[in-house]
C-alpha cells in the first residue's frame, strides 16, 4: 500500500483526535494523486489510513486508526451508519443532509437528500477517485432517482480538481419541489447555493417561528426560508435581498403556499437597514442570515464591523419585548467573537439585550468534538427588554 510519513507534530495532531495533517507536517512520500494510503509515525510505527492529496494544504485526511485499511465495506458501513442517523432524527422535512463530511467518518463528501434526488459534492481529490463506488453505494442504499454532483465549489481547485456539474445517476430536474415543515419550496440543484438550499438553517427557521410575532423582517432573506417561516405567525413580513433573483424566487415560494403576508424587496441590507431606522419603521421579530462575511482569517476585521453594524441597526429597528435571532456563518469568526460583536452593537444601540438561545447548525449538520472546524455556523436569538 502507498505511504505517507509524518512528522512528531503531525502525530501529535493525530493522537489528538484531528483528522487533518498538514503538507508541512509530511516527512516523506511514496504514495499518488488522491490515493488511499497508510500513515507512518516516528520510528514508522502505523498510525491509521489517509486519504492523499498532492495539491491540498490538507495533505492527509485520516479515515481509520490502526493496521487494518478501509475497504468497499468499510465504505459501505459508515455510509450507512450516517444515514441511519439521519432517519432517526424523524426530520419533518423531505431535504436534510444525508452525510456531512468528517463528522461522518466521510472527509471530503457531502450528500444531501431533495425529495427522490441526491445531490453530492466530492471536496477532495480521494473522494473524487472513488465517486464511482460512492454512487454504486448511493443507488444501493437508496434507489434515488438521480444523483446531481454539484462539484462546483472553489474549494476544489485547491485540490487540482476540475469545477463540473454532472448527473451521476438516473435524471435530475432543474426544479424540484421540497417540504419543510409547512413551507414548500422549488429547488434548483444545479445553480443554488450550495447544493440548492442553506440545509443547515431548517431547524434554527423552525425555533425562530416559536419566538416570532408582529411585524417581522428577514434580512438576507436568499430563498425566503426564515420569510416562510414567520408567515403563519406574524401579520407582516418584510422580506430583503440584494438579488432580484432572489426576491423573484421569494415570491414564488410565497404564492406556492399560498402567503400574502410576506413582501419582498431587491435592496442592499446594509442601506435599507439605515433607511428603515430613518423613517423611524420598527419591528417585533428580526432575522438576520447573512452570507459568510469572513472567508478567511484576513477578512475577520472588515467581517466583525459587518456584524456589528447590521446588529446595531437591527437592535435599533427592534421594539421592546421583541426578537432579534442573528446568525453567522462565518469559521473564522468564533462564537465568542460573534458573542463580543452582539454585546457591541447593544451598547452602541443603547439596548439592554438578554441571550435567549444560542443555536448552531442543523442535527443533521454534526459537529465532531476534535475538528473546530465543523462547527461554523452561530445562531443567537437575544430579546430586547
Amino acid at each position: 500500500m502507498p505511504d505517507v510519513t509524518i512528522s512528531p507534530k503531525g502525530e501529535d495532531r493525530i493522537r489528538s483526535g484531528h483528522p487533518w495533517v498538514y503538507r508541512s507536517d509530511l516527512s516523506e512520500v511514496n504514495a499518488g494523486r488522491g490515493e488511499v494510503v497508510l500513515v507512518q509515525g516516528r520510528r514508522k510505527a502505523p498510525l491509521g489510513h489517509a486519504l492523499y492529496s498532492d495539491r491540498s494544504e490538507i495533505a492527509l485526511r485520516l479515515l481509520t486508526r490502526g493496521h487494518e485499511p478501509p475497504t468497499l465495506a468499510t465504505w459501505r458501513a459508515w455510509m450507512d451508519a450516517a444515514i441511519s442517523y439521519r432517519e432517526s432524527l424523524g426530520i419533518d422535512a423531505t431535504a436534510y443532509r444525508l452525510i456531512h463530511g468528517e463528522a461522518d467518518r466521510l472527509p471530503g463528501l457531502v450528500v444531501d437528500r431533495y425529495g427522490d434526488y441526491l445531490v453530492l459534492q466530492a471536496l477532495v481529490q480521494g473522494v473524487d477517485r472513488l465517486l464511482p463506488d460512492l454512487t454504486r453505494l448511493l443507488v444501493e442504499r437508496l434507489q434515488p432517482s438521480g444523483i446531481l454532483a454539484r462539484n462546483d465549489p472553489r474549494v476544489r481547485l485547491l485540490e487540482g480538481l476540475e469545477q463540473t456539474v454532472s448527473v451521476l445517476h438516473g435524471t435530475v430536474p432543474e426544479g424540484i419541489e421540497i417540504r419543510e415543515g409547512r413551507a414548500r419550496y422549488v429547488v434548483d440543484p444545479y445553480h443554488g447555493q450550495k447544493t440548492g438550499l442553506f440545509l443547515d438553517q431548517r431547524e434554527n427557521r423552525v425555533a425562530a417561528a416559536g419566538y416570532a410575532s408582529g411585524r417581522a423582517l428577514d434580512a438576507f432573506s436568499y430563498n425566503g426560508g426564515f420569510a416562510l417561516a414567520l408567515a403563519p405567525v406574524c401579520s407582516e413580513v418584510i422580506a430583503v435581498d440584494i438579488s432580484d433573483e432572489a426576491v423573484r424566487r421569494i415570491t414564488d415560494n410565497a404564492t406556492r403556499n399560498g402567503v400574502t403576508n410576506v413582501h419582498a424587496r431587491a435592496m442592499n441590507v446594509f442601506d435599507e437597514l439605515r433607511e428603515l431606522e430613518r423613517r423611524g419603521e420598527r419591528f417585533d421579530t428580526i432575522v438576520l442570515d447573512p452570507p459568510a462575511f469572513a472567508k478567511n482569517k484576513a477578512a475577520v476585521a472588515k467581517a466583525l464591523s459587518g456584524y456589528k453594524e447590521i446588529n446595531l441597526r437591527a437592535l435599533k429597528l427592534l421594539r421592546p419585548g421583541g426578537f432579534l435571532i442573528s446568525c453567522s456563518c462565518s469559521y473564522n469568526v468564533s462564537e465568542s467573537m460573534f458573542a463580543d460583536v452582539l454585546a457591541a452593537a447593544a451598547v452602541d444601540a443603547r439596548a439592554d439585550v438578554v441571550v435567549v438561545e444560542k443555536r448552531m447548525q442543523g442535527r443533521d449538520h454534526p459537529v465532531l468534538m476534535t475538528v473546530p472546524e465543523t462547527y461554523y455556523l452561530k445562531c443567537f436569538v437575544l430579546r430586547k427588554l
